[in-house]
């Protein structure tokens, strides 16, 4: 049967704890890149936008203005009512 010997069980955990490290480092510089790619076109959209000139048009004040009001009808109340409607159900 093969045993394994004391240097070759520290060689395993080593590799494994780089593989962690690497997977991280990997993972962590995918999402800077991928930040930084979505921040640049932003940045780039922004100059190529010209901001408008505010629009400075004096208006003229012409004294008070109307004001219109929109009024309802009340509605008369129904002194009496029709037949209720039989239903038959089948």
């Amino acid at each position: 049967m093969y045993q394994k010997t004391q240097p070759e069980t520290n060689y395993n955990l080593i590799m494994n704890y780089l593989g962690i490290l690497y997977t991280i480092l990997i993972f962590a510089g995918c999402f800077f890149f991928v930040h930084i790619i979505v921040l640049a076109i932003a940045g780039l959209k922004s100059f190529r936008q010209k901001p408008e000139p505010p629009e400075e048009t004096p208006k003229k004040k012409e004294g008070p203005q109307k004001i219109y009001y929109i009024v309802e009808k009340k509605r008369a109340k129904k002194s009496s009512y029709s037949e209720p409607k039989e239903i038959d159900f089948k």
